[in-house]
């Protein structure tokens, strides 16, 4: 099975507060039959230098991440209409109306299938969501 790796990063740089070297990939996609897109899960963070947006606001940190999983499909070569599922992680329930609403917007029409957890903590204490995607782009 053919595949690549979409910006490759190690978590030395992304993560330089925390004693870790991982090398991990934003996506990774399967290119057989078409293509199969595998994000990992988006934060609230630019995707170009790690840096969070300054919003403790989980509908603002929503828009960034769901901005965030739509670059990466299109720089895949894909559209937001090829997102097949997506897994919401959140740290406070009180938030999960917002969040959903917000993560609605940009899958009108879709239909993906999706789980939501809450969760204890996130990688930083800061981010209140984060949301991973797969995409199926048809050959």
């Amino acid at each position: 099975m053919a595949h690549y790796r979409h910006r490759p990063f190690n978590t030395k740089e992304t993560y330089p507060e925390q004693n870790l070297d991982n090398d991990l990939a934003q996506a990774v996609v399967v290119a057989e039959g078409g293509k199969t897109i595998f994000l990992r899960g988006q934060c609230p963070q630019d995707l170009d230098t790690a840096v969070n947006i300054t919003s403790s606001d989980p509908v603002e940190q929503t828009h960034k991440v769901m901005s965030n999983i739509r670059q990466l499909v299109e720089e895949c070569g894909g559209e937001m209409g090829h997102v097949t599922k997506l897994v919401v992680y959140l740290t406070d329930v009180r938030h999960r109306e917002a969040v959903y609403r917000t993560m609605g917007e940009y899958i009108r029409g879709v239909h993906p299938v999706c789980t939501g957890l809450v969760v204890v903590a996130l990688a930083r204490p800061e981010w209140l969501v984060e949301i991973d995607a797969t995409a199926v782009i048809p050959a």
